[in-house]
């Protein structure tokens, strides 16, 4: 039996569905918060993404990279599984380290409106030369 599109595999028993990493991650993959439980306290929501992935813009080569965010919420906070969707929608994008990682963080600003962030990118070592590239925004406060 053929698979009816890209995206698509054969089962050892001969059925055909769509892989789930390409069901669920498109340039499209929307980033959802929710109210913040705790308005008016300061506290800090640490998350690290150690499997990201984009491509070099000069090289097509994929270039990889542990984020680490870290930020204090002001009305929302950001979901999960939104986020994990929403940073696998990089993997095949030609972008540098540099505009990849302040793009991100305006996004993430964008839809939770922090009191504080900060985006840090760990790019694994290419050629002997290791990036990191760290981003912020807003004013961190006391916790």
């Amino acid at each position: 039996m053929a698979a009816t599109a890209a995206a698509a595999t054969e089962s050892p028993g001969g059925t055909v569905s769509p892989r789930y990493s390409e069901r669920h991650i498109s340039e499209e993959a929307p980033l959802i918060c929710f109210e913040n439980p705790r308005r008016g306290r300061a506290y800090e929501v640490s998350i690290d993404l150690p499997e990201f992935t984009c491509k070099c813009p000069f090289s097509g080569y994929p270039d990889f990279a542990v984020l680490r965010l870290i930020y204090q919420p002001g009305p929302s906070v950001l979901e999960l599984k939104a986020l994990k969707l929403y940073v696998n929608s990089w993997r095949d994008r030609s972008i540098s380290h540099e505009e990849v990682a302040n793009r991100i963080l305006d996004d993430l600003v964008g839809v939770a409106a922090p009191v504080w962030m900060q985006l840090e990118a760990d790019f694994n070592p290419r050629g002997n030369v290791h990036t990191v590239i760290r981003v912020s925004h807003g004013q961190r406060q006391a916790c």
